[in-house]
């Protein structure tokens, strides 16, 4: 020990200490006597507040203390904000709050029937709030409560009575709301007929009871595909859960196929308003199909295999392979490329057997002098549709005489496609409110309000026999290997969704209700008119059924036109634009 040299000791470093010191040459070339007081103030601060440290130490690497000291204010504010974030979020949100309620009042107070909606969201909304704070506080209590309910027994007779209640709402509410428009009634039996067909026609009808499994039990899968398909086209919603097609059972493939069928993308919605169709009565099929998709789907191919995504673990995908934003876009093109001359060949191949079908019933029909019988001729289709389908038009709330034509365009719109269908239903728009007379030559010319609403939620949606080839190109391209799986569920999907579309019309039929009259037609007819409008045909209709005619006297007026001066004028008038025959 004595041999070897000492060790060295290692210097321990003093801890770091802020220092405030600068040269006194430095600080009689740059500050004053007022400034060098006013800095040691600061520097006191700096000492006594923590949380400004850092800053000056890196005040004191870079721009040095006369910089750090001008930012100062901003510096003490940032972190008095940082300090209370949490206080100005509360506030934030109370101001929020306090809006919300004046506007909900004001909105109440002024017209409580057009705020209904309104209070019904609020009120969900606030239930959904107060919801934990109520587990929070009586979960236990009603947990206690709700022992005796496990005696199955007591279950199986709660169930019972669950759905008794429900079905005795449900006729009241029917009595109540139909009974000055029982007209609805036909609506909502409509609806019970088209479910007692998809469920004739189900797969499995053991694996349907209780409820569809509680609000259907859909997957996050084949449930994101069928919304995606409210904003983008069949072939394109699918790309949203392209990983997990090559697993999914065929109930889940099912649901896509027939969402896809059953609503509209948002390009053709724009081209549809273009038309002339009602916006709003599209946008409310489309939204409402994606639910009524999922809800059918399990009806007509319910669920028999065991699926992988119920599960969070079973979603859960490996990050991609793109480093960029480019090189995605452009693996992007390069797939939509392939998937593109898919559904070209798939539709080409389609419409090459639909043409062998076209002309050999061209052949067999000029066999018995019939020219020009197709399938997708128009004649044909208007002459079978208008018959074959106008009992289930009539189911969905139509008027009889309304029917043919109604008929006629679901008809066309399955064997053909919805854009033809949707240009002829506009083409019956713009004659009603032209002021086109209702019948000519024992024609009618065009269809009712509550028609055109109905005959609008009905041809919204794919399902046409033309997607059939569109659909499996795009899902034969994302995954080849199941092309035996997609074209063997592909023709009930395509009826599933012809459905949604029909059950929604039903819906419509049930929940519209006449807006009245147009117009006040005593005022309206004392004014001159040049031209027919529906206005115009709507208030001469009513002119005409309140006249009576007294041989070689002057007519006589009743209702509204009783005791007008101008009446004989406005009759006059009318005269002129249609007949009848007062007019004669």
């Amino acid at each position: 020990m004595a041999g070897k040299p000492p060790c060295p000791t290692q210097a321990v470093p003093p801890p770091l200490q802020l220092s405030f010191s600068f040269s006194p040459s430095l600080r009689s070339q740059r500050e004053s006597i007022p400034q060098v007081e006013e800095n040691r103030r600061w520097r006191k601060q700096v000492e006594e507040s923590p949380l400004l440290r850092p800053q000056w130490r890196l005040a004191q690497r870079t721009r040095g203390w006369s910089s750090w000291r001008s930012q100062w204010p901003f510096t003490k504010a940032r972190s008095f904000c940082k300090t209370h974030t949490s206080l100005f979020k509360k506030i934030l949100l109370g101001l929020l709050c306090f809006a919300y309620a004046a506007y909900f009042l004001a909105a109440c107070i002024l017209n409580f029937q057009r705020a209904l909606a309104l209070f019904v969201i609020t009120c969900l909304v606030i239930f959904a709030l107060v919801l934990p704070f109520l587990k929070n506080l009586l979960g236990k209590k009603l947990t206690r409560g709700l022992k005796p309910f496990e005696n199955s027994r007591l279950k199986l007779w709660m169930k019972w009575v669950f759905a008794g209640a429900s079905l005795v709402g449900l006729i009241l509410w029917l009595a109540l709301d139909t009974a000055q428009r029982p007209e609805q009634l036909i609506s909502f039996a409509g609806i019970c007929m088209f479910i007692l067909i998809l469920f004739a026609c189900s797969k499995h009808h053991s694996a349907v009871a209780w409820f569809l499994q509680i609000t259907m039990g859909t997957t996050a899968t084949e449930t994101l595909a069928v919304a995606g398909n409210i904003f983008v086209g069949m072939t394109e919603a699918p790309l949203l859960i392209r990983p997990y097609l090559a697993d999914m059972t065929l109930s889940e493939i099912h649901a896509v196929m027939t969402g896809g069928f059953a609503t509209i993308s948002g390009t053709v919605l724009g081209a549809f308003i273009s038309f002339g169709v009602d916006a709003s009565s599209l946008i409310s099929a489309s939204v409402m199909a994606a639910p009524c998709a999922l809800a059918l789907s399990k009806l007509a191919y319910p669920e028999v295999e065991e699926s992988k995504f119920k599960s969070e673990e079973g979603v859960k995908l490996p990050r991609g392979k793109e480093r960029n934003v480019l090189e995605a876009a452009s693996n992007g093109a390069t797939d939509a490329i392939g998937l593109a001359a898919n559904v070209a060949a798939n539709l080409v191949a389609f419409l090459a057997v639909l043409a062998f079908i076209n002309a050999a019933l061209s052949w067999l029909g000029e066999l018995v002098d019939i020219q020009g019988l197709t399938f997708q001729a128009l004649s044909f289709t208007q002459v079978i549709c208008s018959y074959i389908l106008r009992p289930m038009v009539f189911m969905m709330g139509v008027e009889w005489t309304d029917c043919p034509m109604v008929a006629e365009l679901v008809g066309i719109k399955f064997f053909t496609n919805e854009f033809v269908a949707y240009q002829q239903l506009s083409q019956y728009k713009n004659k009603r409110l032209s002021g086109v007379e209702e019948w000519i030559e024992g024609e009618k010319q065009w269809i009712s309000v509550r028609a055109e609403i109905i005959t609008t939620f009905s041809l919204c949606g794919f399902a046409n026999l033309s997607s059939i080839g569109i659909t499996l190109g795009g899902l034969t391209s994302i995954v080849p290997h199941r092309k035996s799986d997609l074209s063997k569920v592909v023709v009930r999907a395509l009826f599933t969704g012809a459905c949604v579309s029909l059950i929604s019309a039903c819906v419509a039929g049930i929940l519209y209700v006449p807006r009245g009259a147009e117009a006040d037609c005593v005022s309206f007819l004392n004014t001159s008119f040049t031209n027919r409008t529906y206005e115009t045909y709507v208030c001469c209709r009513g002119l005409f059924q309140s006249t009576s005619l007294n041989g070689t006297n002057p007519p006589s007026f009743s209702g509204p036109w009783e005791d007008k001066e101008f009446s004989a004028m406005a009759l006059s008038n009318c005269c002129g634009f249609y007949n009848n025959t007062i007019c004669a």
